[in-house]
């Protein structure tokens, strides 16, 4: 018969040779078959051995990735990114690791990570980049971000608690804080002196001191509550070396529809009391306590 001819492993005819084939062809079979096999395998080189097993070799049978696609898994250390590998997917998912222009973003296009990715105790994460990034630089403990857990937002839980090194101000923006028991508390206290015009600001607190020191001494109140809101503020007087006088506001009512006199004497001190029941349009004025040192 004629001398097989092969270039391929899957041209070769295992029936080759037959026995009546000439003993002086079977080094021609020898030297095709070595063709065919440095052909089929011509990736090989160099005199190391291939050592992956059939079970190993044959992981790669279905795959349809190119080189280039199975060379996104060659990586210099593991768990790193590099700028050289990027993993894309389709318009239908797009999730892009490593871009053009080696950018570090991840871009999952808009859809849900789940199932394999992003789940948090089976609820999957809705919050904007804004709300997560809340966190950024929050020190806080599990513990006291727990303090903020309320059943009804508003209402305070015997399992909650607001504690404070001594420099916390809670502004209530003139809420209701309703049925408090209130223990150990003080009031703010503003100290004021000189003579002439001096504003006393609700704002600031109420309770207030005024030296007098240098003339007579006109008091402006500001900044009451609200009308249909009651609200008071108590003062303290302290005289002058000299004797000092005191002009009120028009709107302060005092008994008899007359103001009391300031003690005179050098320190002497007068406290007064006042309160408004239509954001300051009348203040009811009482002098609480007079002649005292």
């Amino acid at each position: 018969m004629a001398l097989e001819s092969a270039t391929y492993i899957s041209e070769l005819v295992d029936t080759n040779p037959t026995a009546t084939d000439a003993i002086s062809q079977g080094d021609d079979h020898l030297r095709m078959l070595k063709t065919v096999l440095q052909t089929q395998f011509s990736g090989l080189s160099g005199t190391t051995a291939v050592t992956a097993s059939e079970a190993e070799m044959n992981k790669l049978d279905g795959v349809t990735a190119s080189t280039t696609e199975l060379n996104y898994l060659d990586i210099t250390t593991l768990g790193t990114s590099e700028n050289s590998k990027a993993v894309t997917q389709t318009a239908g998912g797009a999730i892009t690791i490593g871009a053009t222009g080696n950018d570090e973003t991840i871009d999952i296009a808009s859809h849900d990570l789940v199932d394999g990715g992003l789940k948090l105790a089976g609820t999957l994460v809705t919050s904007s980049a804004a709300e997560m990034n809340k966190l950024d630089g929050v020190t806080a403990s599990t513990a006291e971000l727990n303090y903020v857990d309320v059943t009804t937002v508003g209402t305070a839980e015997a399992s909650k608690a607001v504690t404070s090194d001594g420099s916390l101000i809670t502004n209530f923006a003139d809420g209701v804080v309703q049925r408090p028991e209130i223990k150990d508390y003080a009031e703010t206290y503003n100290a004021s002196s000189g003579s002439g015009s001096t504003t006393l600001d609700l704002t600031t607190g109420n309770v207030f001191q005024h030296t007098a020191s240098g003339g007579n001494v006109t008091f402006v109140f500001s900044n009451p509550p609200a009308s249909g809101k009651a609200g008071s503020f108590t003062l303290k007087w302290i005289q002058d070396s000299s004797d000092r006088t005191i002009t009120w506001p028009a709107s302060v009512d005092w008994a008899g529809a007359s103001a009391p006199s300031v003690t005179s004497g050098s320190a002497k001190v007068d406290i007064y009391t006042f309160t408004t029941f239509d954001a300051g349009t009348t203040w009811y004025g009482f002098q609480a306590g007079a002649d005292l040192s």
